[in-house]
């Protein structure tokens, strides 16, 4: 299982429910899409029994502080990522403008993206795009997460 979040913005009691919650799901990586903020929010992560991979988003200011804060965790970098897990290829960015390109030159399976803070779940040929929505509950009111099942091809989107 593959934990996603975004938009945590510094909401601490809210990052500690996805932390266990992605613990009690058991799973094996963690993905944050951006807009984490500041780097005690992204220290908040350290509970995780999952590596973190992760992006700026456009509200993350303290660069050199969130790469210290993650070190120990994973790894953050300037979108797009694109990486591979469990025989799947990821493209996680923050914001979804811009992807027409990557998915018309080599589509990977999934793109994770945020921004938004509107949880979505859709296909796009044979690339799932997931925005687990946002973390914080701040804009819309609720906070979500994502629960992406690697074998299924599944994403689920739940409530924190």
């Amino acid at each position: 299982m593959i934990g996603i979040l975004s938009d945590t913005h510094d909401n601490l009691p809210m990052i500690e429910r996805a932390v266990r919650l992605f613990n009690d799901a058991g799973c094996d990586l963690v993905i944050h899409a951006g807009d984490i903020v500041a780097p005690f929010a992204a220290r908040a992560l350290a509970g995780l029994r999952a590596p973190v991979k992760a992006v700026f988003g456009n509200c993350d200011g303290e660069i050199e502080g969130l790469v210290e804060a993650l070190v120990s965790l994973g790894e953050i970098r300037k979108p797009p990522f694109l990486f591979e897990h469990g025989g799947l290829r990821f493209l996680l960015v923050h914001s979804s403008a811009g992807l027409a390109a990557f998915l018309a030159a080599d589509a990977p399976d999934i793109v994770v993206s945020g921004h938004t803070h509107r949880p979505e779940v859709r296909r796009k040929g044979k690339t799932l795009i997931v925005n687990p929505g946002e973390a914080c509950g701040w804009v819309n009111g609720r906070a979500t997460v994502c629960l992406f099942d690697p074998t299924a091809l599944t994403a689920d989107i739940l409530p924190l």
